[in-house]
């Protein structure tokens, strides 16, 4: 396929907001498109590059090199030419990204070079994320959207599913099945303003401890163990002490989910950052395991001996789960049999906050584990309005604060797949954490004058606020009351960010 049409697709769906049209764009596109195109025109679509950072400064990408005359460029050249430029390292290693920058952009039409510039810098935000994409691929090749969805959902990559429906048909569905050893996306949350909300949209329910750790998924087959994130990346090595804790379970073949979580002497849990910490370090593991020793704690249970789990109702799913894990690796819980018993979960809530976490997760009874998807029936509640935003430049400081990056400016998603600044905060920011981002937000730069740094929408920050005003100064009308940082979350994708309407939708009263 040709990088234009891509380009020119990219274009148009950025162009209408009706979902419908999206589809049908995207679909037509599926038609024309080879099957070992599809992992990289999928990403393309969604603004992201297969190899990640690739290094490219703004000075590079800005300097001006005369348009092709007529489009020859494949995606897949284009892709050889984004790994090539990957791999560049080492002494006169930014002439020669110059260089190959240079030889790319002059292959490109006007319209490519928009869409190259727009790709490599972390722009290309037309709102063709993977939901619209799933219904497009399904409409492309007349296989049922849900059967598209649990495929993806199972698989754990839209790429890998779309390549075999293009090139084997809808019957390519039935080779996607829950695996022991291949990770599925986590079934995630969404946010309820109290126990009482909760309580009352779910009815019977399990009211659980919510861990500031790191989601894992536990993969057992006899002997050998996996363990992956929530982004389905494996750190199996990080952590020597998960293996073991797996290993000593009843059963010899199952799939869990959970959390990983370091505790202090006290047994209180220790701050994100350092869980984090301990779950990011490569080097010396045995060491940081010693110093740092992490603990798991499952609650919920998606394969068993060969049982596919999922579709089970969660009162079932836990059963699976008591019975293979002892009560010291299962998050703690209340049942609750409805409004009722409120006074039950709020209790639970009161004592959870006591022992130093930071909420809770109400779960329905009888529903089903959403792989990959924000489940209505599992409902969170913190005691403090918070919110994942994408962090999109940042002044400079002054005073003590000169020479680092302090005020950063705050965006949230929007339907279009853009963000929508939603107001500043320099507060609730360490020493450690000003020089963290200083330097990382530098790396994300794509503008900056005295002033300000402008940056790729690439980091994810997790903000505590008091509420919403009104305000006429940004794009959604409104904008944060006391915000001041909670910590950040690179284990988020700004994909995953918290949106306008999500906001809005939690405070009626200031709705614009």
């Amino acid at each position: 396929m040709l990088l234009t049409r891509l380009a020119r697709v990219s274009q148009e769906v950025a162009a209408t907001s009706a979902r419908s049209r999206k589809i049908a764009l995207l679909a037509e596109l599926f038609r024309d498109a080879e099957a070992d195109d599809v992992p990289i025109v999928i990403p393309y679509l969604a603004g992201r590059l297969p190899q990640g950072r690739l290094g490219i400064g703004w000075k590079v990408l800005s300097r001006p090199v005369a348009p092709a005359a007529e489009p020859t460029l494949t995606v897949r050249e284009v892709d050889a030419r984004l790994t090539e430029l990957g791999k560049v390292s080492g002494a006169g290693s930014q002439a020669e990204r110059a260089r190959l920058v240079g030889e790319l952009m002059g292959a490109a039409t006007e319209d490519e070079q928009r869409f190259l510039f727009g790709l490599i810098t972390g722009e290309v935000r037309q709102g063709a994320l993977d939901a619209v994409a799933v219904e497009g691929l399904a409409v492309a090749t007349g296989a049922p959207p849900g059967d598209v969805r649990r495929a993806v959902m199972l698989a754990g990559s839209l790429q890998n599913v779309a390549q075999a429906l293009l090139a084997d048909g809808p019957e390519s569905l039935a080779r996607f099945r829950l695996t022991v050893g291949r990770p599925v996306l986590p079934m995630l949350a969404h946010t309820a303003s109290s126990v009482a909300e909760a309580v009352g949209k779910l009815g019977a329910c399990a009211v659980e401890e919510k861990l500031d750790g790191i989601r894992v998924q536990v993969h057992r087959e006899g002997d050998t163990v996996r363990i992956y994130t929530r982004t389905l990346d494996d750190i199996t090595d990080r952590l020597p002490e998960l293996t073991s804790a797996a290993l000593e379970l009843r059963g010899e073949r199952f799939i869990l989910d959970g959390e990983v979580i370091a505790f202090d002497d006290a047994g209180r849990p220790r701050s994100f950052q350092e869980t984090a910490g301990r779950v990011g370090s490569r080097t010396d593991v045995t060491t940081a395991a010693k110093e740092i020793p992490v603990s798991p704690v499952f609650f919920d249970a998606l394969s068993v001996d060969g049982h596919d789990l999922l579709d089970l109702p969660f009162a079932e799913r836990h059963a699976e789960l008591a019975r293979l894990v002892p009560e010291p690796m299962r998050v703690r819980r209340a049942l609750v049999s409805g409004p009722d018993d409120l006074p039950r979960a709020e209790s639970f809530l009161a004592e959870t906050l006591e022992r130093g976490h930071e909420g809770v997760v109400v779960k329905a009874l009888d529903a089903p584990y959403s792989a990959g998807r924000r489940g209505a029936s599992w409902l969170k509640v913190k005691p403090v309005h918070t919110l994942d935003l994408v962090v999109l430049a940042a002044e400079w400081g002054h005073g003590r604060r000169t020479g680092k990056l302090s005020n950063l400016h705050l965006g949230a998603r929007t339907a279009d797949g853009g963000f929508a600044m939603l107001g500043k905060t320099f507060k609730g920011m360490t020493d450690a954490m000003l020089a963290w981002q200083t330097e990382r937000l530098q790396q994300l730069a794509v503008e900056s004058d005295d002033w300000v740094v402008t940056v790729r929408p690439e980091l994810v920050v997790e903000i505590a606020y008091d509420g919403l005003q009104r305000s006429t100064r940004y794009p959604a009308g409104v904008t944060l009351r006391f915000a001041r940082v909670v910590r950040y979350r690179e284990d988020k994708r700004p994909e995953e960010a918290d949106t306008v309407e999500t906001l809005l939708a939690a405070h009626p009263e200031v709705r614009p």
